[in-house]
């Protein structure tokens, strides 16, 4: 782990991964595992993106990632 977007990467997916084992502990799921591939995926491509230099697209590759994951999954956040 060398750069900002390896750090931010990785911390967006283990939020993802603590997300998904939270939710798959429910009785009755609300989502299945298929809707946590996007913003995975959106993790590898923002890593990559930002390793090869192109900080922009690295950046919005993931906040749109994090955008899925409050406005699609639905997280349960403090304070809501």
């Amino acid at each position: 782990m060398e750069t900002i977007y390896d750090w931010l990467s990785v911390a967006v997916f283990a939020g993802l991964a603590l997300l998904y084992l939270q939710r798959s502990m429910e009785d009755e799921p609300v989502d299945t595992v298929w809707h946590y591939l996007p913003p995975a995926i959106a993790c590898a491509l923002s890593n990559w993106l930002g390793n090869e230099g192109y900080a922009i697209p690295a950046v919005l590759v993931l906040a749109a990632s994090v955008g899925y994951i409050i406005y699609v999954l639905r997280p349960s956040l403090p304070g809501r």
